[in-house]
């Protein structure tokens, strides 16, 4: 498990923003027995740990006089670079179970799409429980197993790891292959007979009008 090291921050608001600039970033650890507390890292080891096992992790944070363990809760990123700029961490009480989502990573080919079906991604991460060690990174889905259309992959069907469970009910689909269908073009140029019965319609109404106040002049 990869560890962070931490040191007490003072700054807040708008004047921890310039942390970055010293390659310091900001963020927050809090839990069930543990004290809401400022805190500031290197963001080079934070970056490192986001680019090797992803955002649903969990971490040793070291440094704040004990070491615990704490799951990435939220990042917040700069907008243009994407660059971590603030992180939230939610402190793990020793031996409980966690609940996260994990990105699904889809591999394989579906040999319904050689039938012209399209592959709709119901899901992009999967909810799972599980104790803090056993937390998969990703979780893989083939799709070698949508052979025909209309074939789908139910969260009761994906493959995880011992010790993890999907929280979510098993028949959500997460994948599956469906007929690809083209809308009809409309005629642009085709005429809206409708229209012009109620256009003429509404001319023949105001043609007897007329017709009616000269008769009575």
């Amino acid at each position: 498990m990869n560890t962070l090291n931490a040191t007490k921050r003072t700054e807040t608001g708008k004047a921890s923003r310039t942390l970055l600039a010293t390659g310091k970033m900001p963020a927050v650890v809090y839990g069930p027995n543990q004290e809401t507390e400022s805190i500031t890292l290197t963001l080079t080891d934070f970056t490192k740990i986001l680019r090797d096992e992803g955002e649903s992790t969990v971490v040793e944070i070291a440094g704040l006089g004990t070491t615990f363990q704490a799951l990435i809760q939220e990042i917040d990123r700069d907008p243009v670079t994407h660059q971590p700029r603030h992180a939230d961490f939610y402190a793990i009480k020793k031996g409980a179970k966690v609940t996260v989502s994990v990105p699904l990573s889809f591999i394989g080919e579906a040999g319904a799409t050689k039938l012209g079906a399209s592959i709709v991604k119901v899901m992009h991460e999967l909810e799972v429980e599980a104790d803090p060690s056993k937390l998969p990174h990703e979780i893989e889905i083939d799709l070698e197993v949508l052979e025909n259309i209309g074939d789908q992959i139910h969260v009761k069907d994906v493959k995880l790891p011992a010790g993890v469970v999907a929280t979510l009910d098993g028949e959500e689909v997460v994948v599956l292959a469906q007929t690809t269908q083209e809308e009809p073009e409309e005629d642009a140029g085709a005429p809206d007979m409708d229209a012009i019965e109620v256009e003429q319609k509404g001319k023949e109404d105001g043609e007897e009008g007329d017709a009616e106040e000269k008769s009575g002049e």
